[in-house]
């Protein structure tokens, strides 16, 4: 059947702008990728699309979603629509940072709607003046927002078992509101262009004349990417609630996964995390290859979604160790939508 679009004016306008950052981001990152539509239900709920781009001269992994999904004819959800864009990109090169970029709007169904607003930068070799640039475009887009979103961005991204955030800069804005969407709106397009644009820049400045990766650099960027699997497997909420909710979209939830890790430096952070969580950290290491550098290929990543899955439902109390801010909005609390 075709895909039924939402209701809501508002997840339509949403529609639009998330659409337009997906296409401007693709358009800037240059590139070959490929589009993959997935549908909520048939389509009766609405899906996504996503542009994919592995293994590359540039890239190591890159992906680039939109979503919207919407529940009009089930009034006993709570949940009635959430649109979003939802981006990570992992160059080749170590000395090119990665970024994450996630604009999302949810209306519940008592009419209470708000935005999740975040984009952090991610560096397995950090340039002090990349991350004030990149920093600074943000605030300029939300100049009123970012000490509060920086330092949201710094208690989220917080990985406790390791004593570091996971990016070197980030912005974080959950549940927010300003009774305006037509103001909140052009915040989204601020805050996304900012960050489009912004890291667009910073990859080509990075790759500009960059010399061949030494060994170490390599083995640094590798130990980051097992970093960033950890931290989106065991602390992340969206990624979380996203799996929770259904099973068709688990490429698209696990895109923002790197492409190789370190399996034995992942095993050895069982004995850092708490119960359950060291089960999970145990039952992820037995899913990945034993290879040395283990690939995230897309059998394991869907292999890595089941595990987390099954994980959380046989331990929903471990979700009240996962990553939060100072607001934990409704929709994620209840296992989300993605």
């Amino acid at each position: 059947m075709p895909r039924v679009p939402a209701a809501s004016p508002k997840a339509a306008a949403a529609l639009a702008l998330v659409s337009e950052l997906q296409h401007r981001f693709v358009t800037k990152l240059g590139g070959v990728f490929s589009a993959v539509e997935w549908e909520r239900d048939g389509g009766r709920h609405g899906g996504g699309v996503r542009f994919t781009c592995a293994e590359t001269p540039v890239f190591n992994r890159a992906s680039v979603n939109v979503s919207s999904v919407h529940y009009h004819d089930e009034p006993a959800r709570r949940l009635a629509c959430a649109t979003a864009l939802s981006t990570i990109i992992h160059p080749r090169h170590p000395r090119a940072p990665s970024v994450h970029v996630h604009l999302s709007h949810t209306e519940l169904r008592d009419g209470r709607a708000s935005w999740r607003l975040m984009a952090d930068l991610n560096a397995s070799h950090e340039d002090p003046a990349q991350t004030r640039r990149f920093a600074d475009a943000l605030a300029g887009a939300a100049p009123d927002l970012a000490a509060a979103a920086r330092a949201q961005g710094e208690r989220y991204f917080f990985i406790p078992a390791l004593g570091r955030t996971r990016g070197v800069t980030h912005f974080y804005v959950e549940d927010y509101s300003a009774g305006d969407f037509d103001a909140e709106l052009a915040l989204a397009r601020r805050l996304g262009e900012a960050a489009i644009d912004t890291y667009a820049a910073l990859l080509d400045d990075s790759l500009a004349g960059a010399p061949p990766p030494t060994d170490a650099e390599r083995r640094a960027q590798l130990e980051y990417h097992t970093l960033y699997l950890f931290q989106v497997l065991t602390l992340d909420r969206g990624t979380t609630s996203g799996l929770l909710v259904h099973d068709q979209n688990d490429l698209g939830i696990m895109g923002s996964l790197p492409d190789f890790v370190d399996r034995a430096l992942l095993a050895s952070w069982a004995l850092k995390v708490p119960p359950p969580q060291d089960e999970l950290v145990r039952t992820v290491v037995a899913t990945l290859p034993d290879l040395a550098p283990a690939p995230v290929t897309d059998p394991v990543r869907l292999a890595l979604a089941r595990v987390v899955r099954a994980h959380y439902r046989a331990h929903p109390e471990a979700l009240e160790l996962q990553a939060c801010g100072d607001v934990v909005p409704p929709t994620v609390a209840n296992h989300g939508n993605r």
